[in-house]
C-alpha cells in the first residue's frame, strides 16, 4: 500500500512540477523576476542612477503582448521639472532606427521585390558606389549584417541644424565611405550600410521611405506618437512633446545637448514614445493573435528576420538579419540606439514573448539601457571546458575595424585601442580608456564577461580567430577588433614628436613674442634674417594651433557636414605653403651672412620643428 502511495505521489508530483515551473515562467521575466515584485525592482535599480547619471528614462517591460510594466523616471526637462511619460514623452531612437529598415527589406522578401543574396547595385542608379575597392557583390545580406566592408564617416551623417539636411539619396553620395574591407570578412558596424538598405527599399517601391515605413510599418501596428522623420514643420506634435536631450558634465549636473538632424535618417532618425515602440516591439515577436502577425503576411518572414544570418563562431552570439543576438538564458536579440543626447535599448526575448524597451534622454548611457537589462532578461550559465588554449595567444592591444582609415580623425582610434593581458591560463582582462573587464574562457578562444565596467556590458562575448598562433580578428557582439595596424613603438614616436613641436611651438612663440616687446620699447632694428626666422616660428605655431582648433571642434561636436571643417584643410595648406617659403628663404639668406654656431642651431631648430610637424600632417592626413 506504501508502495502504491509513493508511485501516485510521485505521480502528482511529475504533473504538478512541470505545470508550476511554467507558470512561474509566464509570471515572470526570463531572469526569473516575479511581474508582482517588477516595479519595485526597477525603482530600486534606477534609483543609483536617475537625476545622478541620467536625466530621464522611459521603460516598457511586455509579456505575451501586454505590457507589464510601463513607468517614467526623472526629468524630460530638468529645468522645468516636466516628468517622464512612456506614452507621451518623445525620444530619439537611434540606431534603434534601424529595426524599421529591416522590417521593411523583409516585407519587400516576403513580396519577391527584393533578394537579400542579390547585388545591390541592380536596385541602384548607374555608378551610384564609386568607392568600392573589391569587385565581389555587396548583398542586402551584407548590408544587414554590417560586413559589406565600408570604412565608418563621421562628416555629414549628424547635423545641429535642419538646414544641413538632404535628401537620403544627395546625402548618401555625399557621405560614401571607402570600402576597406572585401564584402563578408569584417563586421564593421555601418549608419551607411543601413541607410543604403533603406535608399533600395525607396528605389523599389518608388517612396520616399519614410511614407513607405510611415505606410506600411508604423499605421500597421498602431504607432501614432512618432515620426520616421523629423522636420519640424511637418511632425509639431512629436516636436512639442520631445525631451530636451543632455550631457553629463558630472554627477548629477546635466547640460542640454545640441539638436541631431540626419540626411541618413533611416539609420537613427526616429524620434517616438517608449510605448510606441513597445507596439513596434510585440509586432516583432511570435504572433498571438488570431489574424497573424500585423507586419507580414507570413509568420515565416519573422521566423526568417529573427533567425542568425552570420555567426563568427558557433559558441558566440551572431547577426539576426540586423538584429544583435543576445547571450542570455533566453536568446535575446537586441539593438541598442545612441545619439548625440540620447541613448536607449529595445530588447526581445521571442521564445518567452517577452520585450523589453529603454529610452533615456542622455547621451552615451549603459547602467539602465544595458546594466537593467541584463538584469531583468538574466544570463545563459557557461560551463568551462577542458583543455582550452592558454590565454597568453590572445594578449595584444587591437583597433576597433569600425573606424576611418583616411583622413585626419583616424588618428582618434589609435587613442584608445583594446588591449588584451592574461590574467590565468583561463581568464583575461580587458581595457579600454583606463576601463577594465575580466573574461574567463568558456570554449576555445571564447571569452564571456565575468565582472568590470558597465562600459563592456554591449560586448559581453570576444571570440578570437587564431591562425598561426596568431590573433587574426576579435568578433565580439556588435563589431570586430583587428591587430594595431602601426605599432606600440611608431605610435610612441608619433605621440613623442607631437608633444617635442607642441612644447617648441608655444615654447619659442612666448619667448619671440618677449623678444620683440624688448626690442620695441628699446627701438632695435631687426636684422632682415632674423625677420625670416621670427615668421617661420610664428607660421610653424599657427599651422599647430589651426591643427588643435580642429581637433576640438571635432571633440566637442562631431555631427558637423565636412563643410563645416573644410576651411582648416585650406588654411593647412596654405599655412604649410608659407613654412616651406619661409624655411626655404631662411636656409638661402644664412649662407649670405656670417652665422655664429649657435644661430646655426637656433635656425635648423626652426626648420627641423616645422619638418617634424610636417611629416606627422602627411602620416595623419590632416590634409584631407
Amino acid at each position: 500500500m506504501k508502495k502504491k502511495v509513493g508511485i501516485f505521489v510521485l505521480f502528482l508530483l511529475l504533473i504538478i512540477w512541470p505545470a508550476e515551473k511554467m507558470k512561474a515562467a509566464e509570471t515572470s521575466t526570463p531572469s526569473g523576476i516575479p511581474f508582482q515584485n517588477l516595479e519595485e525592482f526597477v525603482d530600486k535599480y534606477v534609483e543609483d542612477y536617475i537625476g545622478t547619471s541620467v536625466a530621464g528614462a522611459s521603460i516598457v517591460i511586455l509579456k505575451e503582448g501586454e505590457i507589464v510594466l510601463s513607468k517614467g523616471y526623472g526629468y524630460s526637462d530638468v529645468s522645468k521639472k516636466v516628468p517622464v511619460d512612456p506614452a507621451s514623452t518623445v525620444f530619439e531612437w537611434g540606431s534603434i532606427s534601424k529595426l524599421v529598415v529591416w522590417t521593411a527589406v523583409m516585407q519587400l522578401v516576403e513580396e519577391g521585390k527584393l533578394d537579400l543574396n542579390a547585388d545591390i547595385q541592380s536596385y541602384l542608379p548607374d555608378n551610384f558606389l564609386s568607392k568600392l575597392t573589391f569587385s565581389e557583390p555587396i548583398t542586402m545580406l551584407h548590408l544587414m549584417n554590417h560586413n559589406a566592408g565600408f570604412e565608418d564617416r563621421v562628416f555629414d551623417l549628424g547635423f545641429a541644424s535642419e538646414t544641413q539636411v538632404k535628401s537620403l539619396e544627395e546625402g548618401l553620395r555625399i557621405a560614401e565611405p571607402r570600402q576597406v574591407y572585401r564584402p563578408g570578412e569584417v563586421v564593421a558596424y555601418s549608419n551607411y550600410s543601413t541607410s543604403l538598405a533603406a535608399f533600395v527599399v525607396e528605389r523599389v517601391t518608388t517612396k520616399k521611405f519614410h511614407e513607405y515605413a510611415a505606410e506600411n510599418i508604423f499605421s500597421k501596428v498602431g504607432i501614432d506618437n512618432s515620426a520616421v522623420y523629423l522636420p519640424t514643420k511637418e511632425n509639431l506634435s512629436v516636436f512639442t512633446e520631445k525631451a530636451v536631450g543632455y550631457e553629463l558634465l558630472q554627477p548629477s549636473q546635466f547640460k542640454p545637448s545640441t539638436p541631431f538632424y540626419m540626411s541618413l535618417y533611416p539609420s537613427g532618425g526616429i524620434n517616438g514614445t517608449a510605448e510606441d515602440l513597445a507596439l513596434f516591439a510585440k509586432a516583432l515577436m511570435p504572433s498571438l493573435e488570431k489574424e497573424g502577425n500585423r507586419l507580414f503576411h507570413n509568420e515565416s518572414t519573422l521566423d526568417e528576420l529573427l533567425s542568425t544570418s552570420y555567426q563568427a563562431n558557433s559558441n558566440m552570439p551572431g547577426v539576426a538579419h540586423g538584429l544583435w543576438e543576445y547571450n542570455g538564458k533566453y536568446r535575446g536579440v537586441t539593438h541598442a540606439g545612441n545619439t548625440t543626447s540620447f541613448s536607449g535599448n529595445l530588447h526581445i526575448v521571442p521564445e518567452d514573448h517577452f520585450a523589453v524597451m529603454i529610452l533615456t534622454n542622455q547621451a552615451g548611457e549603459i547602467d539602465l539601457s544595458y546594466g537593467l537589462i541584463k538584469e531583468i532578461v538574466g544570463e545563459k550559465k557557461h560551463k568551462i571546458g577542458d583543455d582550452l588554449p592558454d590565454a597568453d595567444e590572445v594578449s595584444g592591444t587591437y583597433i576597433t575595424a569600425r573606424r576611418m582609415h583616411s583622413g585626419f580623425l583616424s588618428v582618434y582610434y589609435y587613442l584608445s585601442p583594446l588591449k588584451i593581458s592574461p590574467l590565468s591560463s583561463d581568464r583575461i582582462k580587458v581595457s579600454i580608456s583606463g576601463r577594465t573587464a575580466t573574461y574567463v574562457q568558456t570554449e576555445a578562444y571564447v571569452y564571456r564577461m565575468e565582472k568590470g565596467d558597465n562600459l563592456f556590458l554591449p560586448n559581453q562575448d570576444f571570440y578570437f580567430e587564431v591562425e598561426n598562433s596568431k590573433v587574426k580578428k576579435i568578433s565580439t557582439s556588435i563589431s570586430d577588433y583587428l591587430p594595431l595596424d602601426k605599432s606600440i613603438p611608431f605610435l610612441k614616436v608619433s605621440l613623442a614628436m607631437f608633444i617635442l613641436v607642441i612644447v617648441y611651438s608655444f615654447g619659442m612663440t612666448i619667448l619671440l613674442m618677449f623678444i620683440m616687446l624688448k626690442k620695441k620699447l628699446k627701438k632695435e632694428v631687426y636684422s632682415p634674417i632674423s625677420v625670416w626666422y621670427f615668421a617661420l616660428n610664428f607660421c610653424s605655431t599657427a599651422l599647430l594651433i589651426n591643427i588643435m582648433v580642429l581637433a576640438l571642434r571635432m571633440l566637442q561636436n562631431s555631427d558637423r557636414a565636412y563643410s563645416e571643417i573644410i576651411l582648416h584643410i585650406w588654411l593647412n595648406y596654405g599655412l604649410t605653403a608659407a613654412c616651406v617659403f619661409l624655411s626655404f628663404q631662411l636656409a638661402v639668406k644664412w649662407k649670405k651672412v656670417g652665422l655664429s654656431a649657435l644661430q646655426k642651431a637656433v635656425y635648423v631648430l626652426a626648420i627641423g620643428n616645422f619638418l617634424i610637424l610636417f611629416i606627422l600632417m602627411i602620416i595623419w592626413e590632416f590634409y584631407s
